[in-house]
């Protein structure tokens, strides 16, 4: 079984990769894949506590995890399902206010995505568990209320899509996880709050992996002072 939260050196986040997604935040819908990158210091493991830092607007974003097997650069759309080792649910977390804060300003916006605990992720999926990964249920809830429930066939760009663009620019290397994309229904969560998801097969009534994170305040750090 996979350690990809121990051995991966990168975490590659497809960025508007739903349509529904971008409109919601008011953002253009993308004619080619673009993505940014996360710290492996923000993954966090079922059961653990998702911090929010003080004066922080923090959304969850549910989405579908592709953990890489071997290394590669250059991958051909036709073989980058063998590059592939298994899957994971996972929460790609938002500072939404310093993301929004550094946009206006044409600064990054690494800090916003990048703090400890933002990449919750369930245990890794062996991939015959999943038979077509672009067509499967990704489901979040807050204090039992749904907020996301939506499918990768809805994905702009494919699994193998995403892996040959990502190849083109960066070698992939084992552990590593590109998440690609979250639907529609994101939204803040806050500190007393408990967050649940899950991923099932489409039309499946079980789940393949779940995850359930707490989340409290970040108990110290220098934000939300502007940056």
């Amino acid at each position: 079984m996979s350690n990809f939260t121990k051995t991966g050196k990168k975490i590659i986040a497809i960025g508007r990769n739903y349509v529904e997604h971008a409109k919601e935040l008011g953002n253009a819908v993308p004619s080619k894949p673009f993505f940014f990158l996360k710290p492996t210091t923000s993954y966090l493991e079922s059961g653990n506590n998702i911090e929010i830092p003080k004066d922080s607007v923090v959304h969850h974003e549910v989405e579908l995890g592709v953990v890489i097997g071997k290394n590669g650069r250059n991958i051909p759309e036709s073989e980058a399902m063998s590059y592939v080792e298994g899957y994971c649910l996972a929460l790609d977390m938002t500072a939404r206010n310093l993301q929004d804060e550094a946009k206006k300003k044409g600064h990054p916006w690494s800090i916003s995505k990048g703090f400890d605990t933002f990449t919750p992720v369930s245990k890794f999926i062996p991939k015959d568990l999943i038979r077509d990964p672009n067509d499967v249920t990704l489901w979040l809830k807050v204090n039992q209320i749904m907020t996301q429930n939506g499918s990768t066939s809805d994905m702009l760009f494919k699994i193998p899509t995403l892996i040959n663009f990502v190849s083109s620019i960066m070698k992939l290397e084992e552990g590593d996880v590109i998440l690609t994309g979250t639907p529609k229904g994101v939204g803040p969560i806050f500190p007393g709050q408990v967050v649940k998801g899950g991923l099932k097969l489409n039309n499946h009534a079980d789940n393949i992996v779940e995850f359930e994170f707490g989340v409290v305040e970040k108990s110290n750090g220098l934000f939300g002072k502007k940056i």
